[in-house]
């Protein structure tokens, strides 16, 4: 290897450090094994997950993460998370996990470890294929949940053709907020590239808005500003995915207008900022009249990062906002009632917006609607609460669970009971942040996905994880809090114990035995899940092994497990008996049937839908 190269592995771990990248998710296999070495030698912590699934899940939660707050806050961190895995049984075990943040845009570069190229152009039939020769086929089933796709075997003799192929993959993937795939084989590790090529800066952002079009965008916008009294802020989730949340605040903040956000744009903007009026769930909403007869009474709609799905707008796409008085902000196009301006992008166009506004802050209505953590009445709670009062309902408890929750804490919810019940809880300040996958929805995904917010959140230096999930999606992925306490990671797992899957009960079929689970033994399950003092491999082997495992397990802390049935076990906890080091793992028992109110109406709407 000349003084001037550097192997094609460390040309593409080189890529990664420059972004920022300090993770990487994998579960090893023989063709990736070559490459995670050379990782493991280059500082790059490499997180061995349960399963290659659950891993692509973590990537997710850690995308998530940096995402937000580094476009919000200024934090130096990675804009995208790494999973490795191997050809063909690995990658397609991790493919749900990529399609979900595909579909949530959320930039995950998925490496997957390939036979050689000299296998491959013998169609070779190896172990982990189809037996006929196809080397491809897998790569093209990831093409449609990927922005980007690279199959390095295709480049083997040009070395400057395979560092452009990586960084091709890095900035698409950066730039379009979704996961690329790089497809390389154990043969090309040690290709010497060019070292000089790192010093090119990789394309991550979209072009430049065209100045005249801008312009003449910004002159309908200011037109369509002019004829209105009540404009009103909607914010969701492409805010977050193409880092434009800082302008999105500076517009709130010039414009002293109210702002409500979609479920997917849940805490992009501070919960306790004083221009913020609520989530707004369209017809869904019931409780919130007067949250959403403001909203429904404005007369122009600053969309702002709009992703119109059936969860996301209570099934009402379109209609969410009436299009002849809405105005979309994207990253690469702004569309001003049936005028559409392409390639004129929101992060450089809301900060002109802002101060196009801010000439008539004076006229505005002040936001009258801030909204608090307040628990129901008993009435209100109705029979959830039972006899006495003293069950925990849905209906309480998430206003309740708000008092938890500090500055900078990351909260990672299931879809179901979890995720539409805490649309209800108010945040704290600004770096607190809330995670679900609202569109892709796939059961299990939050405890996963937990695993890498947690790494996330430590590496950004941000408050606690919490994650909710229900007992029946607890039990897809629960095996991942085992990789959470053998890092020494700290998350408070809330699993509601309802006995089964209560969103597909509120669809259909509540006495449906497909519904049902098996009941679990969470504490046994938590002391299963972490043995110190479990049998290690016998022979010479056992002190190796004991080495090789205290390496990248630091600092465990016994995990704890609380059981809550009441109201003033859960006052309690939440007061002080929650402890603070060490994974916490709390059941909360529920009544089967009890929902959250935007949950029920949503279960409605799709029940509908699909009839």
């Amino acid at each position: 290897m000349a003084a001037d190269t550097l192997p094609l592995a460390e040309y593409l771990i080189a890529r990664l450090q420059q972004l920022g990248v300090k993770t990487m998710f994998q579960v090893p296999g023989d063709f990736s094994m070559g490459f995670l070495d050379i990782c493991d030698d280059s500082g790059l912590r490499l997180v061995g997950n349960c399963n290659e699934l659950n891993a692509s899940y973590a990537a997710d939660g850690y995308a998530r993460v940096l995402q937000q707050d580094t476009s919000a806050h200024g934090h130096e961190g990675a804009r995208l998370a790494v999973l490795c895995t191997t050809f063909g049984v690995g990658e397609l075990s991790a493919l749900n996990g990529i399609a979900g943040s595909y579909s949530e845009r959320l930039p995950v570069l998925h490496i997957v470890g390939m036979p050689g190229v000299a296998s491959q152009e013998k169609h070779a039939i190896l172990h982990h294929t189809l037996g006929d020769g196809n080397f491809d086929t897998f790569a093209e089933m990831s093409s449609h949940v990927s922005c980007a796709t690279a199959l390095l075997a295709r480049h083997k003799g040009d070395p400057q053709k395979l560092a452009d192929e990586v960084d091709r993959v890095l900035s698409t993937c950066v730039g379009e907020a979704r996961p690329g795939y790089l497809g390389l084989p154990t043969d090309l590790l040690h290709v010497p590239v060019d070292k000089a090529l790192l010093e090119r800066p990789l394309a991550l952002a979209h072009a430049s808005n065209d100045a005249a079009r801008e312009q003449a965008c910004l002159e309908a916008i200011s037109k369509a500003v002019a004829a209105v009294k009540e404009p009103i802020v909607v914010i969701d989730a492409c805010t977050i995915r193409h880092g434009a949340v800082r302008e999105a605040l500076q517009l709130v903040d010039d414009s002293g207008l109210s702002f409500v956000a979609t479920p997917m744009g849940k805490s992009a903007l501070p919960e306790d900022h004083p221009s913020f009026a609520g989530i707004y769930l369209g017809p869904n909403g019931k409780g919130h009249e007067k949250l959403h007869k403001k909203v429904e009474g404005a007369d122009l709609y600053l969309f702002i990062g709009a992703l119109r799905s059936d969860f996301n707008t209570a099934s009402s796409f379109t209609e969410f906002t009436r299009q002849a008085d809405t105005i979309e902000f994207h990253s690469d196009r702004t569309q001003v009632f049936d005028q559409h301006f392409d390639g004129i992008g929101m992060k450089e166009l809301l900060p002109k917006v802002a101060a196009l506004l801010a000439e008539s802050k004076k006229d505005r209505t002040p936001n009258e609607l801030h909204p608090r953590n307040e628990l129901p009445s008993r009435e209100a709670e109705g029979e959830a609460a039972g006899p006495n009062g003293d069950v925990i309902s849905q209906a309480w408890l998430w206003q309740r669970i708000g008092s938890v929750f500090e500055e900078g804490d990351q909260i990672i919810a299931e879809t179901g009971t979890s995720s539409f019940g805490l649309l209800d809880t108010t945040l704290p300040g600004g770096l607190t942040r809330f995670h679900s996958q609202v569109l892709w929805g796939s059961i299990g995904y939050a405890t996963a996905a937990t695993l890498g917010v947690a790494f996330a959140a430590s590496e950004e230096g941000l408050g606690r994880v919490h994650c909710f999930t229900g007992d029946g999606s607890f039990q897809l992925t629960a095996q991942e809090l085992s990789t959470m306490i053998r890092y020494g990671l700290a998350p408070v797992v809330w699993a509601l114990r309802n006995d089964g899957y209560e969103i597909e009960r509120q669809i259909q079929g509540p006495e449906r035995s497909y519904n049902n689970i098996s009941p679990w033994d969470h504490e046994a399950l938590l002391k299963a899940l972490y043995a110190p003092s479990a049998p290690s491999s016998a022979g010479g082997a056992e002190e190796a092994e004991r080495k090789s495992h205290a390496k990248d397990v630091k600092n465990v802390t016994m995990p704890q497990y609380h059981a809550v049935r009441t109201k003033d076990e859960l006052n309690a906890l939440l007061d002080g008996k929650l402890g603070k080091e060490g994974l916490q793992l709390v059941e909360i028992f529920m009544r089967r049937g009890d929902a959250p109110q935007a949950l029920i109406g949503q279960a409605e709407a799709t029940s509908k839908l699909n009839a």
